[in-house]
């Protein structure tokens, strides 16, 4: 200890001696010799210097320097309802699906480039015949509780889903689907058939089996971890703000530090519920929210002048027109009544009309995306709504119906100026007239949709019956037992794009969604090589030749796939929508958004 202390001492004693400096002391020598004046000049010259060096350092610095995302911040968004199931077996509303996308994910993500990621998965294999899809967990993942997540919590939610007494909605997407535990990391799903867009199956969000497995199936819907769930998302919840009587008026959610693809940046998620777009939209000119998503192309008339926000835009994979029945209304079974109806549509009106742009006109069951790179549009309020009707200008009202007029006329048809209506002879008694009822929903878009189709059809010298129904009543007792003339209704086809459940003549009855009750063994051909293929040109030729049938024979009148609008900040950086399937998806890429920037050498930044 003695020994310690001397060296210690005597190296203090190194330190307090003066460091010898000889040029220093040159330089001072040279300096005290110059005259006031000349050391007048040498200073102002030693301060040009390090100014200038100063200057050139900070150009440097500035050139190097990048601006990077960083931690912080709070994004405030509304929504239209109130989640009352953030369960990725339950979900059934948009707020439902918001949050449960932000709390939950699958073991594999998809990317707003439209591919699938490995998400709570480190990788997945395809057998040879396309029947066994078995994927590997990454070793380090968990639940916001911190439990870790294993292959019996994949298995535990698939069969989950699988059963008739919780009666999900996600139960469809499994059917002829078994799932087998191979060991605590890896979980393989055995198909009776291949079946191409399987994966997508695998974005579904993992229940913590420790949480959920004492709870009977039939109690599911009443758990409180419906409305305080615990996932492995980007998002967990941190504070939920109620009524005096219980109901949930916002949710705040921060980022899960341990979330397989990276913790989020923005600090603070606020989701508020609003009983309407309009309440929505008056948040928003109030400052109380940030964003609103899905609102529909009128509102934005009302955001002019609004200079701190952006709407985006992209493609839903959805497709609206008008289903024939043949078997209900055998006046569909002509196919130049088909074309006729199809020629006098104004498509473009439609869009322009009742999408205020944000669409695009369509002639095939294929969103207009499919052979085209997707690109997000972001533009501001004014901009969006200046060039919202810039849409082509197709044929004129009177060259539409000249056209419509031919072919019903160079097929029999004759003009009956009494009744106003086209009427072709049946038989020497019968005489069958070009009459039918068109059935919608309520919702404003379908009915002015509807009301448009009549006018033309009306100038056309068509009888059309509109029926309109509420959505659920449409659903179940017109839609389910095939119930109509003709159909205006929307198909969701999915990222994946398996048309066979629309299309494939062995879906022509319900639960099937064929609602054109369109048969055709080459169709029938291409859709079951498009299902069964994983590979892409081939799936893609088979679809082509798929739309090609669809033109010429016309089973449906094909109108518009709609945009979706989402209004964000300015301020919101990393935003990248891509193509989703639904609403909620606009979250998939959320962990890249960020408010806040740090700025770092650009070396630091690449590594």
């Amino acid at each position: 200890m003695a020994s310690d202390l001397d060296s210690h001492n005597r190296f203090r004693q190194r330190l307090g001696r003066p460091v010898a400096t000889p040029r220093l002391g040159r330089l001072q020598g040279v300096v005290s010799r110059l005259s006031p004046a000349e050391r007048i000049v040498f200073g102002i010259i030693v301060t040009v210097f390090a100014a200038s060096a100063l200057v050139v350092l900070y150009r440097v610095n500035s050139l190097l320097m990048v601006e990077v995302p960083a931690s912080g911040g709070t994004l405030t968004e509304g929504i239209v309802g109130t989640a009352r199931f953030i369960n990725p077996l339950l979900s059934i509303s948009d707020a439902d699906r918001d949050l449960t996308s932000l709390v939950y994910s699958g073991l594999l993500r998809a990317t707003p480039e439209g591919e699938l990621i490995p998400d709570l998965a480190e990788n997945y294999s395809i057998s040879e015949d396309g029947l066994v899809y078995t994927f590997t967990l990454k070793s380090d993942v968990t639940f916001q509780d911190g439990t870790p997540v294993t292959a019996r919590d994949v298995v535990f939610t698939v069969e989950k889903a699988l059963d008739p007494t919780l009666k999900s909605p996600r139960r469809a997407n499994w059917e002829g689907i078994t799932v087998e535990l191979v060991d605590e990391r890896t979980v393989a799903f055995h198909l009776k058939a291949a079946y191409a867009p399987f994966l997508e199956n695998a974005t579904m969000g993992i229940l913590p089996a420790h949480l959920w497995e004492a709870i009977p199936s039939d109690q599911f819907s009443f758990s409180d971890y419906n409305v305080s769930p615990i996932g492995s998302g980007p998002y967990k919840v941190a504070d939920v703000s109620r009524t005096a009587a219980g109901i949930p008026t916002s949710y705040d959610l921060v980022p899960f530090s341990d979330y397989a693809l990276g913790e989020a940046f923005i600090s603070k998620l606020r989701i508020r519920f609003y009983t309407g777009e309009d309440d929505q939209i008056a948040a928003l000119q109030k400052g109380e929210i940030d964003s609103v998503a899905a609102i529909s192309p009128h509102s934005l008339t009302g955001l002019q002048g609004e200079s701190d926000i952006e709407v985006l835009k992209y493609p839903l994979p959805r497709i609206f027109g008008v289903f024939f029945n043949q078997n209900q209304a055998p006046i569909f079974t002509h196919p130049e009544v088909r074309a006729a109806l199809n020629a006098a549509v104004p498509k473009d009106e439609i869009i322009d009309t009742v999408l205020s742009g944000y669409g695009s006109v369509i002639d095939s069951p294929l969103p207009p995306y499919v052979l085209e790179p997707v690109q997000t549009s972001t533009s501001s309020v004014s901009t969006a709504i200046s060039t919202s009707t810039a849409t082509t200008t197709l044929a004129s009202t009177e060259d539409r119906i000249a056209k419509a007029k031919g072919i019903l006329e160079r097929n029999g048809w004759k003009w009956n100026e009494e009744e106003k209506v086209y009427e072709k002879q049946k038989s020497k008694k019968e005489v069958e007239k070009l009459s039918f009822s068109l059935s919608t929903a309520s919702t404003p878009e379908l009915k002015q949709t509807a009301e448009i189709l009549k006018r033309e059809w009306d100038k056309l010298g068509v009888d059309v019956t509109l029926k309109i129904f509420e959505t659920g009543d449409l659903n179940q007792n017109v839609i389910r037992p095939r119930q109509y003339d003709s159909l205006l209704f929307g198909e969701i086809v999915g990222r994946e794009l398996d048309l066979f459940a629309f299309w494939h003549s062995s879906q022509r009855n319900d639960p099937g969604l064929n609602i054109a009750l369109y048969t055709n063994k080459d169709a029938d051909k291409y859709l079951q090589t498009a299902r069964g293929s994983s590979d892409e040109k081939v799936r893609l030729d088979a679809y082509e030749k798929f739309a090609a049938l669809t033109r010429a024979e016309t089973p449906a009148i094909f109108l518009y796939s709609p945009d979706f609008i989402y209004i964000v900040p300015q301020k919101l950086e990393g935003v990248e929508l891509g193509l989703v399937t639904t609403p909620s998806e606009r979250f998939i890429g959320i962990n890249r958004w960020y408010l806040e920037t740090d700025q770092v050498w650009n070396f630091f930044a690449n590594n």
